[in-house]
């Protein structure tokens, strides 16, 4: 067909251009008007209403400057940490810290303070508290609770093994760490609960994608491994709770604390998780999540998150129960995952890890005594959980390599810890210095995961056949 141009009529340029002037003409007789005009002195305002401050307008552009390098330099080392086999969380992990004061604020100081002015860490806070209590409802929602009853004997000596052990080897450890950086508004009591806390915690995530790439999660070394991981994320996060509602608390309110509590866990267990039920039925039934399930499930799980922050224990618990109340393999949880994931893991996660960046000054580690003590910690987590998960799984039946590899695998710490850490750190349990420290036991804990597990496959120590034969067999 012929290309046909449109022919614009004379006649009708005329009279856009007749408007476009009459248009102008009336504009300026308004103006003309307009300025024997007086306004009053103060611009009236509405009782009640949210102005914003003129200073803090300019903050969104530092903000979204900030948000854009932290995503893309978090996804560029996540997909190198990636190539070199490691989970990119890791990557991304060690990618908030470079972000941080210890690296580009040492070496590049105007460049940091650039992207990251002080102005900008309260918005970058909240952007990180809320990616952190999102995480934890889809650590929930993806958490099978079925693995809690799947070898029970195993699981359950393991798990408590690889909690009970690095909690006291950490208690311990506060006898000595206490006197030199705590504070004496902090009691001794808490600090070591909270150092033992911090040594017990285990990244379940991060473990279940380690065990998914090497395809051992449907062995009897990975189900025993995601099983133990399991317990051990709950027990950790109940302990925690505790911990954080006996440091919040005045003394004579822990016991209201606990006891709030208690009946928080069990209006959620007896009452809203029938509820979830239901709603994963209905969704079961229409074969399809409509939006008006998901706002149900947002609103559940704020609402949770603020009950559990009023009450005394951190928001994130709240979120977390929230989670693990939807069954796993429900359209439900499969949907939710969907929706929420990509944005969490993409957004929110590096923010919180260059939160968490901003606030570790490795440069506070400057004498050699410091970098002992770093040492002795990174040692005391690794003989606790290692030494405590491996013992546990050789005395179930595992063999020594199965048993090595499940210690190995409970070592792993990752984002979990970072999560308790800033929660100790704002509430002023551990000191920056300290912090520093403990980032570093997390950091190096989890990197030391997939090479130590790939140098025991490696040399037989694992049977990789009975692991593929064991796959099938469960599959």
């Amino acid at each position: 067909m012929p290309d046909r141009k449109m022919k614009i009529n004379p006649k009708t340029l005329l009279v856009y251009a007749a408007l476009l002037a009459g248009a102008v003409g009336i504009f300026f007789w308004i103006r003309s008007a307009g300025g024997l005009l007086t306004a009053p002195n103060q611009p009236q305002q509405l009782q009640g209403s949210i102005t914003i401050p003129t200073e803090a307008r300019g903050v969104l552009t530092h903000v979204l400057l900030a948000l854009v390098v932290v995503i893309a330099f978090a996804r560029a080392l996540g997909l190198l940490f990636r190539r070199l086999n490691q989970p990119q969380v890791i990557g991304e992990m060690i990618g908030g810290i470079l972000l941080g004061p210890s690296f580009l604020g040492h070496f590049s100081l105007p460049a940091f303070a650039f992207l990251f002015p002080t102005a900008i860490a309260p918005y970058l806070s909240v952007i990180a508290q809320i990616g952190v209590i999102l995480y934890m409802f889809l650590v929930g929602v993806e958490l099978d609770t079925d693995l809690l009853g799947e070898r029970t004997h195993a699981s359950v000596a393991i798990s408590h093994a690889s909690i009970i052990a690095p909690f006291l080897l950490g208690s311990t450890l506060a006898l000595w760490l206490y006197p030199i950086f705590s504070a004496s508004n902090i009691s001794f009591t808490v600090f070591a609960l909270f150092m033992g806390v911090a040594m017990s915690v285990t990244a379940f995530p991060v473990l279940a994608r380690v065990l998914t790439d090497r395809r051992m999660h449907k062995g009897r070394m990975g189900t025993v491994a995601l099983a133990c991981a399991a317990v051990d994320d709950v027990t950790a996060w109940c302990l925690f709770a505790l911990v954080v509602s006996i440091a919040r608390a005045h003394p004579g309110r822990v016991v209201m604390t606990l006891g709030l509590t208690a009946g928080f866990i069990a209006l959620v267990l007896l009452l809203l998780r029938p509820v979830a039920l239901w709603l994963v039925r209905k969704v079961d039934s229409h074969r399809k999540t409509s939006q008006g399930a998901i706002v149900v499930v947002c609103a559940a799980l704020l609402l949770a998150a603020l009950a559990t922050q009023g009450i005394g224990i951190h928001a994130l618990f709240g979120a977390f129960l929230i989670g693990a109340i939807i069954p796993h393999d429900s359209r439900l949880a499969r949907d939710i995952n969907s929706k929420f994931e990509d944005l969490v893991v993409v957004l929110f996660l590096p923010i919180f890890f260059a939160f968490t960046g901003l606030r570790t000054q490795i440069g506070l580690l400057n004498s050699t005594r410091d970098w002992l003590v770093c040492l002795l910690i990174i040692g005391v987590a690794s003989l606790g959980k290692f030494g405590g998960a491996t013992a546990a799984a050789r005395l179930t039946g595992l063999a020594w390599g199965e048993s090595a590899s499940v210690g190995i695998l409970m070592n792993t710490r990752g984002l979990m810890e970072l999560i308790v850490l800033n929660v100790g750190l704002d509430l002023g349990v551990l000191s920056p210095t300290l912090f520093a420290m403990m980032v570093i036991m997390a950091v190096v804990t989890t990197v030391a995961t997939t090479p130590i597990l790939h140098v025991l496959t490696k040399h037989g120590a694992i049977d990789v056949t009975q692991l593929a034969a064991d796959s099938e067999s469960v599959t």
